[in-house]
């Protein structure tokens, strides 16, 4: 993978009372404080790019300040409790407010960091329902002089790219330091990537699709029995994370084509939102594999700009909103971005995993080597041990268009970790001391793909992109079902699935895809670090978990 993200191939809580931030207290430094600087905040790209000059002092820069979370020994051990299907204390999560009450900042931090901040001339917005998050702007004079630090702009000979970034770690007063874990939006050398590839249909002059269709799929995957219930994800919300907008039009056609009728997305700016549309393909085909899958579903679109600060802003927007399942199909290899910004999107991933929220992010499309560096490497967020990352495979199936098989997708993202550590979820299968990646896997092979309505035209796509909103499909199926057998919710969904995959049920419940490889890593029986345990089998899924 390139250092920036691509597409991939082709329980609501009450918010808490907006705090009075516009009555904080004014910020007075102590004489004897020493500036502390937050390490693991400058971009690597810098030690190896070329600096052509400054950034212009009037330039309007946005953003993120990650604020500390309290008590995170506490919360280490509540997350061990709440997923462990051994605990008393398995699956009793907690809604935001009770999050933010027992780990997010308190409202003397939040005021005193926003007071600091808007000393410095900047503008600061309320902070998120986690309290783990601060919005500001200003331009770049004073941005360097809130941060102690240098804006300058370089060129990358590697990637070719020219980009500005932050010369030095960000430097704060002690006591401010002391509250904040990252400052993103200091560089604008983050790009995500989604992971799809398109392919025009060749009947495309007839408009007609070729690909998986809505009938094709849900028989492959054996969900009719489920929707024929009623099991549709009716009432159920699912959050695309994007870092670009769509087209309502191509939704609709599809729809149409399909006798689809579902709810109409909905979409939820972060971080400003955005109107770029060059990944509006991606965007559409996370859509429209839900809406084939779950057509009862109310599908969420949340945008944010494609940057670090958009990236912080969108997914502490997504957890402070709680939307109980999340499709991520965009992604960076673990060191493309700094350290400082893992650890603050990580913060949220913990969050969510306390909340009950399921999180899918696809592995990405390079196999064994998500950098593209020649080396073995895996993607973020798929990495993070409170995500499940879904895989890719081929698809093959039988004359009447059920499951025959599936095999290794070349292009599945998977591998080990070389900053996350083995969750305990992962040991039985893991003797490692880093997390292995993926957890699972779905159809992402662009020859067995999807039929995709986007720009006006069909296409058949692609990826590891098409298997997270597969995967999230599913779990709003079922919820639907879980709901109406008042059962519990997925909920944190690596806890559901290994402790299923784990069990006498494992072949039943899913598809074991034995065979194939990514590159450096087998397919083999059970779990492996290039499909995960596979793909789900709906029906013997949904009995063994829920009768």
């Amino acid at each position: 993978m390139k250092s920036r993200l691509k597409p991939l191939i082709g329980l609501l809580a009450a918010p808490l009372p907006i705090i009075a931030l516009a009555a904080a207290p004014a910020f007075a430094a102590s004489a004897a404080a020493q500036p502390v600087a937050l390490n693991g905040n400058v971009v690597p790209a810098v030690s190896h790019s070329t600096r052509t000059g400054e950034v212009a002092a009037d330039r309007a820069i946005t953003v993120a300040v990650s604020l500390s979370q309290r008590d995170t020994a506490g919360l280490e051990t509540f997350l061990a409790q709440v997923t462990d299907p051994k605990s008393p204390g398995y699956q009793h999560y907690l809604t935001v407010d009770q999050f933010a009450q027992r780990f997010g900042a308190t409202e003397a931090t939040v005021a005193k960091v926003t007071a600091y901040l808007k000393a410095q001339g900047l503008k600061v917005g309320a902070v998120t329902a986690n309290h783990l998050t601060l919005e500001a702007s200003g331009t770049a004079a004073q941005v360097q002089q809130a941060f102690g630090t240098r804006l300058s702009t370089f060129h990358d000979s590697t990637t070719d790219r020219d980009f500005y970034a932050n010369t030095t770690a960000p430097v704060l007063p002690a006591e401010i330091a002391a509250a904040v874990t990252d400052v993103s939006g200091l560089n604008d050398y983050a790009k995500y990537r989604h992971f799809s590839t398109g392919k025009l249909s060749p009947e495309v002059a007839t408009r007609a699709p070729s690909g998986l269709s809505p009938t094709k799929a849900r028989t492959a995957y054996n969900l009719n029995s489920a929707l024929s219930a009623g099991y549709t994800g009716k009432g159920q919300s699912v959050a695309v994370a994007e870092f670009s907008a769509f087209q309502q039009s191509n939704i609709a056609a599809y729809d149409k084509y399909y006798g689809l009728t579902p709810p109409t997305p909905t979409v939820v700016n972060a971080g400003g939102g955005t109107t770029d549309l060059s990944g509006q393909g991606e965007v559409e085909l996370d859509i429209e594999v839900i809406h084939a899958l779950a057509p009862g579903a109310n599908v969420k679109v949340y945008e944010a700009p494609n940057s670090d600060a958009g990236e912080v802003a969108l997914y502490s927007k997504l957890v402070s909103d709680k939307v109980p399942v999340i499709s991520i199909s965009w992604g960076i290899y673990e060191s493309g971005e700094t350290a400082s910004n893992r650890v603050a999107v990580d913060a949220d991933f913990k969050e969510a995993a306390a909340q009950g929220q399921s999180v899918y992010a696809a592995s990405g499309d390079s196999g064994s080597d998500d950098a593209g560096n020649g080396g073995t490497s895996v993607d973020f967020p798929a990495a993070d041990p409170y995500v499940t990352g879904t895989g890719g495979t081929t698809l093959s199936t039988s004359s009447s268009g059920g499951w025959s098989k599936e095999t290794t997708w070349s292009g599945s993202g998977g591998g080990v970790s070389s900053v996350f550590a083995t969750p305990s979820y992962q040991t039985k299968v893991n003797t490692g001391a880093k997390r292995a990646v993926p957890d699972v896997a779905a159809v992402a092979d662009p020859a067995t793909g999807w039929a995709v309505y986007t720009a006006g035209a069909w296409y058949t796509y692609g990826g590891t992109s098409a298997a997270a909103p597969n995967w999230a499909a599913f779990t709003a199926v079922y919820n639907s079902e879980a709901a109406a057998k008042s059962k519990p919710a997925f909920g944190f969904a690596n806890s559901t699935i290994y402790s299923l995959a784990s069990s006498a049920n494992y072949g039943a419940a899913f598809h074991d895809v034995t065979s194939g490889s990514n590159g450096a890593y087998k397919a083999a029986k059970g779990y492996d670090k290039v499909t995960g345990w596979g793909s789900y089998n709906g029906a013997g899924f949904l009995k063994a978990k829920l009768g």
